[in-house]
Parts: structure tokens; C-alpha cells; sequence
């Protein structure tokens, strides 16, 4: 045995991960992040702040912090938010203080975030696990997008552009996972399989915000 090696037996303290939900409009994301939620109670998840008016079945502070635009413009004024962008015509972003504050206690935390916002977290922190969802099939992907009848034609028709330039990105994620119709349970143990795995890794991520 060289002076350098040393024997390790049992677990280790985990290092705290920053995992990122991310894919185009329409993919489930919030599905997916939901039931995450509720299996997970030990993870902070990021609740994202959010200029448009909420969804019927969108609640305030659980599925989105909504706020006025020119309230969400204060924010970034006063630099409170960690990354944010114009998606569409609504801003999304996160706060420095939620993410560093989670980071900080010890605990995996995940974020929920377009594209756009993935690739401002990959730059901001390297070390973050980028997981882009997709759909079995397109046709599959536009039929969930449709069915949502919250767009108007003309909405519709910018999202689906937008998601082929988000498709042309996935080669900077680490993990690519298929979260096909009526197979939520399968999307999640995917997903629990990879921050699983990634706690086993023998040089652990080190984030840093």
C-alpha cells in the first residue's frame, strides 16, 4: 500500500448535489418534480419566481412564487436573483439567497428550470447535475402541449420552435431521461437512480454558488 492510498470502509457523509429538472415546454417537468416532492422529504426543492398569472391548478409558493413583472424587475434591480430569463413573454428566474441557503444546510437540492435557466446554472456551477426530460416521440410531445389548451395558437407555435433550439442543447447535460405518457414511476426511478449513483461517485461533485 503506497503512502498515498488508505483503506475506506462504510458510507461516507454525502456532499450535497445541485440537480436540475430541465427540458421543453410540455415535457412534464412539473409532473415529475411534484412527485419528486412528495418522495423526497429530505431534498430542497426551489420553488421558482414567476411574472405570468397562475394555471387553475397552480398554487402559489408550491408550484411557483407568482409576482407582477415590474415586481419581478425590482428583483433583479436589487440583484436577488441567482439566474433568470424573459421566457416568452414572462420572466422566470431563482434567488441567490434559496439555493445558497439550501446548499449550505447539507441537503440535495433541486431545481426546476427551462433550458435557458439550465445553461445559466451549468456556467454558474459546473459541478451541477443537468438532467434534460424528453418524450417518447414528438408527435407524443406536441399532444401533451396541445392538450394544455393554456396557449394561443400563435404561443404554440413559438414553443415548438423554441424546443428545437432546446433539443440542440441536450449534448450539454449529463443525463438524458424519456418521461413518457402514463409512465411517471419509471421517470422517477431514473431519476432516483442517478442522484443515487452520483452519491456513490469516488470524487464527489463540489458545488459551489
Amino acid at each position: 500500500m503506497t503512502a498515498q492510498s488508505k483503506l475506506i470502509f462504510g458510507s461516507r457523509e454525502p456532499s450535497p448535489l445541485l440537480i436540475v429538472i430541465s427540458g421543453p415546454s410540455g415535457i412534464g417537468k412539473d409532473a415529475v418534480v411534484g412527485l419528486l416532492r412528495k418522495m423526497n422529504a429530505n431534498t430542497h426543492f426551489v420553488v421558482t419566481y414567476n411574472s405570468r398569472a397562475p394555471r387553475a391548478d397552480e398554487i402559489d409558493g408550491r408550484d411557483y412564487h407568482f409576482v407582477s413583472r415590474s415586481e419581478f424587475e425590482a428583483m433583479i434591480e436589487s440583484g436577488e436573483m441567482l439566474e433568470y430569463a424573459r421566457v416568452y413573454s414572462d420572466y422566470k428566474g431563482n434567488t441567490k439567497a434559496e439555493v445558497r441557503e439550501a446548499l449550505a444546510s447539507g441537503k440535495d437540492v433541486i431545481m426546476r428550470l427551462d433550458v435557458q435557466g439550465a445553461m445559466t446554472i451549468r456556467g454558474l456551477c459546473p459541478e451541477a447535475v443537468l438532467i434534460f426530460l424528453t418524450a417518447s416521440t414528438k408527435e407524443e410531445w406536441l399532444n401533451r402541449l396541445q392538450a394544455r389548451r393554456s396557449e394561443t395558437p400563435e404561443e404554440l407555435e413559438l414553443r415548438i420552435r423554441v424546443a428545437e433550439d432546446e433539443y440542440a442543447r441536450i449534448q450539454d447535460f449529463d443525463y438524458l431521461v424519456t418521461n413518457s405518457e402514463n409512465c411517471l414511476q419509471d421517470t422517477i426511478a431514473s431519476i432516483q437512480a442517478i442522484i443515487h449513483a452520483e452519491h456513490q461517485r469516488v470524487i464527489p461533485r463540489k458545488v459551489s454558488l
